[in-house]
């Protein structure tokens, strides 16, 4: 996938936050009995081992009963909005701080601008084109003439070195899946080409403009095709991917000068292993192998005739290597970026000739800038802790473009000049929020076995340590995702009106490279769960917050990590939100995007691992004798990634077993799914919905 449009595409939780001012509220009222669901139980053995099911008729996503059970859930949740406090002042306040001119980081291309924009009074983003750094910006395409309901979105792709041939996908709500199509950007006319509704990993379009090259997944696995405009793409020719399953996940794209493609196998999310292949399509070479055979992460940048690699081969915290494509091997290879104890790399672009090396050192973000053989420049200069975007720019460009922001900074996008070597701010949205009275800090604390961990705490500078502020406290813990500083309004508004925001970087994530990562993965899964009980001890302990003003919050990955932990220590907790969560693990890989996480989590197929993912599985380890706190599990329809079976099992398997006077509800949207897409207006309601949750349950008032 070419450089300026790469994407992480590990999912990592999205987070909410609430004003709280202690006010009396009447938490041990009685709470309505919720929708009788009938249990149908199911018996599965695996591995001698009885597992009975009572939900598993609510897998049946589309069945009348699940579907009339849905409505049921939905009228059940929206009988508490009345308990929700200045519901009004909530909606008002996220209407304030999230209706606001946005911008994305541009592509250049031809000297012209391409980039994403949402104006204030958009309900999704735009795609816009400028001619020049000053001109006015055109859209060229805009969701809302294509969805007339504004519940699909659309995104880029690729765009040809002319800037003349847009490729851009229209996505129906918060579905993986999307359409690829296709515009003259002169003329504004679409080509007749349209990819239909697919999962596609990778498109580029050729030099000459006479068709592409994309990667289509399905069930069966990933496959590489070449397609010519015009063409029926039932006739396309499959290039690549014979032999490979669900469980691996294959990308490709062209080089910037669109001379090669690059393939890479990724052999599952938050994989250990990759390999890479590379064909030489302007002379219509054979795909040959560049990195193949090595229990290690690689991935690479072509930049002329040869290839930058980013490895984990005998570096745990990477290196880079750089291959001559003409006689590529490990062997033929030459390392001009050594790996470091204390440095960790995420990352790089190859911009304006040299090398952006995104790295963390304790969790805080640089970006290192060395020349083609590895001399080491200098690095970008940041205005403080925080994330630091993928660096783009064209190899042969003059100019680079990234984006900073942290949980107290409003996201800015920059542009560096690189022939002054000077820098401006290219665009920052205006955000009412007085950040300047927040501050940001990082602590360790130690966790169950004695590992030290970090975690991020953002506040109000005038801070009281009495145990009484509420707290949030959210965490992810997986793919060997690196949770970092990150701008949200809503956390930067709760931590405003004397919340605490808490975010440790547990195991599993990429942290500390990928001895971290694999700390936290397989087996070795509950240690993430032990760090985040530890961060809350820690919160509690240190009188930053209590229980019953404590609430966590987790999505993908991060719903797994909150649903177990809820599990676990249920006395710790105010309230919990879940989101598009996976929490029945003995079935999870049997649906949807599940064979691609089987190397992080394991397979209740395999008799090892299903001993250790049965013991921490959520649904399968409900404490019937605990006082739960309150929980809301969020999903919808159109997640195709996560099923949201998971979280409909769940509702219905606590609101039946558990003995406890705090709400279980099931927050249901038809159209939203995992990748977003959400239209402002709805986005503004499910955030106040979840806030005025949280408000009622750890007895505060906005």
């Amino acid at each position: 996938m070419r450089q300026h449009l790469r994407t992480r595409w590990f999912a990592v939780a999205a987070t909410i936050a609430i004003l709280f001012i202690p006010f009396a509220v009447a938490a041990a009222e009685s709470v309505p009995a919720p929708p009788e669901t009938t249990p149908k139980p199911v018996v599965d053995t695996l591995h001698g081992v009885a597992i009975e099911d009572p939900y598993r008729w609510l897998e049946d996503q589309n069945g009348p009963e699940t579907r009339a059970w849905i409505e049921a859930q939905n009228k059940y949740t929206e009988s508490f909005f009345a308990h929700f406090p200045n519901s009004e002042a909530t909606e008002k306040r996220l209407e304030e701080l999230l209706r606001i001119d946005d911008i994305s980081t541009p592509l250049q291309c031809g000297g012209r601008y391409f980039l994403m924009k949402r104006n204030a009074d958009q309900e999704q983003y735009v795609i816009c084109m400028r001619e020049g750094l000053d001109g006015p910006d055109k859209v060229l395409v805009d969701p809302a003439s294509i969805c007339p309901d504004l519940t699909c979105s659309v995104g880029m792709y690729d765009v040809t070195d002319d800037g003349k041939l847009l490729a851009y996908s229209v996505r129906q709500g918060g579905e993986d899946q999307v359409e690829i199509h296709f515009l003259n950007v002169d003329s504004g006319e679409e080509l007749g080409d349209v990819l239909v509704r697919g999962l596609y990993f990778g498109l580029s379009i050729t030099a000459d403009k006479s068709g592409m090259y994309y990667v289509l997944t399905d069930s069966t696995g990933g496959r590489l095709y070449h397609h010519r405009f015009g063409d029926d793409f039932a006739n396309d020719p499959m290039l690549f991917g014979e032999g490979y399953g669900p469980s691996e996940i294959i990308s490709a794209g062209l080089s910037e000068d669109r001379r090669y493609l690059q393939i890479t196998v990724y052999y599952g999310a938050g994989a250990k292993k990759s390999d890479v292949f590379v064909k030489n399509v302007a002379e219509d070479g054979p795909i040959e192998p560049v990195i193949t055979g090595l229990n290690a992460l690689s991935w690479g940048q072509i930049c002329g005739d040869e290839m930058y690699v980013m490895t984990n081969h005998e570096a745990p915290n990477w290196r880079i290597l750089v291959y001559d494509l003409a006689s590529a091997s490990l062997e033929n290879s030459r390392e001009i970026i050594p790996t470091s104890d204390k440095v960790v790399m995420e990352f790089f672009s190859t911009v304006g000739g040299r090398l952006y090396v995104n790295c963390l050192e304790d969790v805080t973000s640089h970006v290192k800038i060395f020349e083609p053989d590895g001399t080491y420049i200098g690095e970008l200069d940041l205005p403080s802790l925080g994330s630091v975007s993928y660096v783009s720019g064209r190899w042969d460009g003059k100019e680079a473009f990234y984006g900073f922001s942290s949980f107290h900074v409003p996201p800015t996008v920059y542009r560096h000049d690189l022939e002054s070597d000077t820098r401006e701010v290219f665009e920052k949205p205006s955000i009412p929020i007085d950040a300047d009275n927040l501050t940001l800090k990082q602590v360790w604390y130690e966790s169950k076995d004695g590992t030290k961990v970090p975690m991020f705490v953002l506040h109000r500078k005038d801070l009281v340590l009495d145990g009484s502020n509420h707290t949030y406290l959210t965490g992810y813990g997986g793919f060997n995702s690196a949770y970092t500083p990150y701008f949200s309004q809503i956390l930067a508004f709760w931590a405003e009106t004397g919340g605490v925001v808490a975010v440790p970087n547990l195991r599993g994530g990429g942290e500390f490279g990928e001895a971290w990562h694999e700390a936290g993965m397989l087996e070795n899964k509950q240690n993430v769960f032990d760090d985040f009980v530890a961060a809350a001890e820690w919160l509690i302990e240190n009188r930053y917050t209590s229980p019953a003003k404590l609430a966590i919050r987790g999505g993908s990955n991060g719903g797994l990590l909150v649903g177990a932990v809820m599990n676990q220590r249920p006395e710790l907790f105010g309230a919990v939100i879940c989101t598009y969560p996976l929490l029945d693990m003995l079935r999870y890989h049997d649906l949807l995007m599940g064979p691609y996480w089987i190397g992080e989590y394991g397979s209740a197929d395999d008799p090892e691992q299903f001993e250790y993912i049965y013991k921490y599985s959520p649904y399968h380890n409900v404490n019937k004798t605990a006082d739960y706190p309150a929980v809301m599990f969020v999903t919808g329809d159109s997640d195709t990634r996560v099923d949201p079976m998971h979280a409909r099992k769940m509702t219905a398997l606590l609101q039946t077993a558990v003995g406890t006077d705090s709400p279980v509800l099931l927050y249901y949207d038809t159209k939203a799914g995992h990748s977003g897409g959400t239209p402002m207006t709805k986005r503004i309601k499910d955030n106040a919905v979840q806030l005025g949750f949280l408000f009622w349950q750890l007895g505060v008032s906005p």
